[in-house]
């Protein structure tokens, strides 16, 4: 399996759709599928999914098409699933408990092992079976455990302080839903930024462009 620094962002962002996909068949019992059968269910060209598999070495084989199962088991190492990572979540507040209690953190090869929120009243409670810890001890616990990756649910004023303290503690990848931008002061640091109102905003365009706007006005 060959891997290149030099493949796009893009192209990198349609391997998690194509896991997805290919574990969708999977649980149908697919076994093999063409290149042109799967660009119908994710519509994709053929072309673009071929060019997108030969960024990492061959996949398939001529006239068969793709193993299912091989072949999702090697997109999901190109992406790392099965590395074991930690995971510190900051922000014990609606957004950070929906994160904490609905992705299943282990089937992405991540543990959830420390969570943290400056309301002290929230110290002591659990979500997902960790206990929520204040935001003081949060330099103790990194230079303990040592966490691979932080989730920032908290808001921009207050991701500043804690993103410098996360870097001076060795922590350099963030799944970021605090709108900080982290690039701007630590741009060699791994980050995935999650905008909610941005794909809000997207589809407020993608429901005009189809015609099913109808908005009310006076």
């Amino acid at each position: 399996m060959q891997e290149n620094k030099n493949i796009s962002k893009s192209v990198i962002r349609r391997l998690p759709r194509y896991y997805r996909f290919l574990g969708e068949l999977l649980n149908e019992g697919v076994e093999k599928i063409s290149s042109r059968e799967l660009s119908e269910r994710m519509r994709l060209t053929a072309s673009q999914i071929r060019q997108d598999l030969n960024c990492f070495g061959g996949f398939g084989q001529q006239g068969y098409g793709y193993n299912v199962a091989e072949l999702r088991g090697q997109i999901g190492a190109i992406l790392h699933l099965d590395d074991k990572r930690t995971v510190i979540l900051i922000g014990a507040g609606n957004l950070g408990r929906a994160v904490a209690l609905h992705i299943d953190f282990t089937r992405y090869g991540y543990e959830l092992t420390g969570v943290f929120d400056r309301d002290e009243t929230l110290t002591g409670e659990s979500i997902a079976g960790v206990r929520i810890r204040s935001t003081d001890e949060l330099r103790g616990f990194c230079g303990e455990r040592r966490p691979n990756m932080a989730i920032l649910c908290i808001p921009r004023d207050g991701a500043e302080d804690v993103v410098k303290t996360l870097i001076g503690c060795g922590v350099t990848a963030f799944w970021n839903f605090s709108h900080y931008d982290i690039h701007a002061e630590y741009p060699n640091a791994a980050v995935e930024n999650v905008h909610l109102t941005d794909s809000l905003m997207t589809l407020s365009y993608l429901m005009e462009e189809s015609g099913e706007d109808d908005t009310i006005t006076n």
